[in-house]
């Protein structure tokens, strides 16, 4: 059904399936692929490290768990630990919404539901190969420094790991389902949470943000669910909260694990409803509001504890998106060193035009705990401390910091991301330029010429 597509080498479909008739059925159907076959987990897990393809069609029915989805998400979670870049199609009998959604919050990125249509699943295969395309070509653009590595919501990176955030949003942006986003202080979440609303069907709604940890308990309520006049002492007219004036568009609750548990109630009665009832008012008001909502802290530990509502939780929570520290995105920290840099020196030192090598060195291995904004932080003080036209190291006040562990799928693809990391690094520092990249890296331009030649990265 797609003969003819290529006369290049067939890219590699791995079909991860325990029924012979269909296994025989699919590899005839994608004779332009290289298609591999595996019957369980062990298997897939095999044929990935060997062979890595590129897309995977994955039964989330295998033996010894056959009539249940238990070893699907087991072999899904050990194909994207061990090779996150992988398009997973996840193909079930069992084709509640649940497992849909499950599959799409591990990581999936597709769901398709059992019996199985070749054409309409080949049209999902042959997008995944498309798709997975583009993002090799964004990737080397990225490193090349050619794209303004801009992406969801004005976001600044060109790591691999950011970018599968912003395409996981993307996503999800018209699905209408609750979005929870996980990360550290610091990491961006707000600026995800306001692409998400700009990505959606909402965009031309409201997009309004509260921070639940810096308005006191007793005001959190009214700030969230307004007030009638009269309502309580000081409440000299009737004002409205952040969930009605969301009404059409997004409310993004930053720090939701602070809402204390007598309000999380209301919320919750909220988000089943879909009304609510101002403080002192008596008739209920219809309020269609999405909500979007972020925290840096344990809601697993905190249900656990009794300080957290499971259901409220699981309200929210129903895609959960975990963002990366800036210390897990090599080579964007000195891209947005950069960004605030050109964004502050012409206001607090006109005379500042960019960074020393040293500076750009202590800025990439800095391990940076408090994330993008302290980045942000850093090198507006570097900024306004620098004598001459480059910042320099000391102007900065950092210490280098060691690399963060990884684990990979094979020594050679060890050797694969670690050359390709440092490159990318060594060429944003270089800003392009191919001679100060391989003197970073400290090789000739032609080995260097050679490498980007191996990892099809544009010169």
């Amino acid at each position: 059904m797609m003969k003819g597509e290529e006369a290049r080498t067939p890219r590699k479909l791995l079909v991860v399936e325990d029924d012979p008739g269909l296994q025989t059925q699919l590899k005839w159907a994608y004779d332009d692929y290289r298609v591999l076959i595996a019957g369980d987990h062990d298997a897939a897990i095999e044929l990935l490290r060997a062979e890595e393809p590129e897309v995977v069609t994955l039964d989330l029915g295998l033996p010894p768990d056959p009539d249940g989805t238990r070893e699907g998400f087991r072999t899904l979670a050990a194909i994207l630990e061990m090779k996150p870049d992988t398009k997973v199609i996840v193909v079930s009998g069992h084709g509640e919404r649940a497992s849909a959604l499950n599959a799409i919050g591990q990581g999936a990125w597709d769901f398709y539901q059992k019996p199985i249509d070749i054409d309409e699943l080949g049209l999902i295969v042959r997008r995944a190969f498309h798709v997975r395309e583009l993002e090799v070509e964004n990737m080397r653009l990225a490193e090349q420094g050619t794209s303004d590595n801009r992406v969801l919501g004005g976001m600044i990176t060109g790591a691999p790991e950011m970018l599968k955030v912003a395409r996981t949003i993307e996503r999800v942006a018209n699905l209408g389902v609750s979005v929870m986003l996980l990360g550290a202080s610091g990491t961006g979440k707000e600026l995800l949470a306001r692409g998400l609303h700009e990505a959606s069907g909402r965009r031309d709604g409201a997009f309004v943000a509260i921070n639940c940890a810096a308005i006191p308990e007793n005001l959190l309520e009214s700030e969230l669910f307004g007030h009638e006049k009269g309502a309580f002492t000081g409440a000299v007219k009737t004002t409205e909260g952040k969930i009605e004036l969301a009404h059409g568009g997004t409310l993004f609750l930053d720090e939701v694990g602070d809402i204390p548990l007598p309000l999380q109630v209301k919320l919750l009665r909220f988000i089943q409803e879909r009304t609510i009832e101002r403080i002192g008012g008596r008739k209920p008001i219809a309020v269609d509001t999405r909500i979007v909502c972020a925290t840096h802290r344990d809601l697993d530990a905190m249900i656990a504890e009794g300080s957290f509502r499971d259901d409220l939780y699981y309200r929210l929570a129903e895609m959960v998106v975990k963002i990366p520290s800036l210390a897990e995105r090599p080579g964007d920290a000195v891209l947005l060193a950069r960004h605030f840099l050109h964004q502050y020196a012409p206001e607090m030192n006109p005379g500042v035009r960019g960074f020393a090598p040293d500076a750009l060195q202590a800025i990439d291995e800095a391990r940076w705990p408090g994330n993008v904004r302290e980045l942000e932080n850093r090198i507006k003080r570097a900024v306004i401390m620098a004598d001459g036209k480059l910042v320099a190291k000391d102007d900065l006040d950092l210490t280098g910091g060691g690399e963060s562990e990884e684990a990979w799928l094979n020594l050679r693809s060890a050797r694969e991301a670690a050359d390709r990391v440092a490159i990318r690094r060594a060429m944003t520092q270089s800003e392009g330029n191919i001679s100060a990249a391989a003197k970073l890296l400290g090789i000739s331009r032609p080995t260097l010429y050679d490498l980007l030649k191996q990892y099809r990265i544009q010169s």
